[in-house]
């Protein structure tokens, strides 16, 4: 089958259809990505491009309106002023305390002897964890104290529960029958009069 001639009204028609077509975005990753860390890398990833573009394009505008420098070159075009080339004459203060004469040894350990050797104090020993060593120890003391107490309570608790162990088996021993089985008053006595002391004394 032959082609169809071209005619200026479809040449014309061919290029207004091509200007009325809008420009496509381009797209960074699949299209259908649900809401999530994904997405938002991908549009990350998109704006990043964009915003490369845009600079890279000012840029270029930039360097098309700016007159093309030509590198400098490395080499100066004038010489460097030459410095004053090192003299051998001496520095005034040197050339006087060359020009003075040495002192004898003998004054030189005299001068030794006036000034006495000064020593620094020696540094205190840099402790390191300073805090937490004080705070440990703190921590460390209460312990102790607390352990002490705790101690005490039980060894007090201690002779409270012996004693009153042995006050009622002397008091069952009293309240047992004797031969005839009356109760011997005379025990019973002593005790109940132990009890009344520590009633009276605490």
């Amino acid at each position: 089958m032959a082609l169809k001639r071209k005619t200026a009204e479809t040449e014309h028609d061919h290029l207004e259809t091509q200007a009325k077509r809008s420009k496509k975005g381009f797209s960074v990753g699949p299209a259908n990505l649900p809401d999530g860390t994904h997405r938002r890398k991908v549009q990350k990833i998109k704006q990043d491009l964009i915003r490369k573009a845009k600079v890279k394009k000012s840029y270029s505008k930039v360097k098309e309106r700016e007159p093309i420098n030509t590198k400098p070159s490395i080499y100066p075009s004038t010489p460097p002023p030459e410095e004053p080339s090192a003299s051998l004459e001496l520095h005034p203060e040197r050339q006087a305390m060359l020009d003075e004469p040495e002192p004898a040894p003998r004054e030189q350990k005299d001068m030794q002897q006036q000034l006495p050797r000064q020593r620094k104090p020696p540094r205190p020993k840099a402790v390191p964890f300073r805090k937490e060593a004080l705070l440990a120890q703190q921590r460390k003391e209460e312990n102790e104290k607390r352990q002490k107490e705790f101690e005490e309570l039980n060894r007090q608790r201690q002779v409270k529960i012996d004693e009153r162990e042995r006050f009622r088996k002397a008091m069952a021993k009293a309240r047992s029958g004797g031969r005839d089985g009356q109760r011997k008053l005379g025990r019973e006595s002593k005790v109940l009069l132990e009890k009344v002391q520590r009633m009276v004394g605490s």
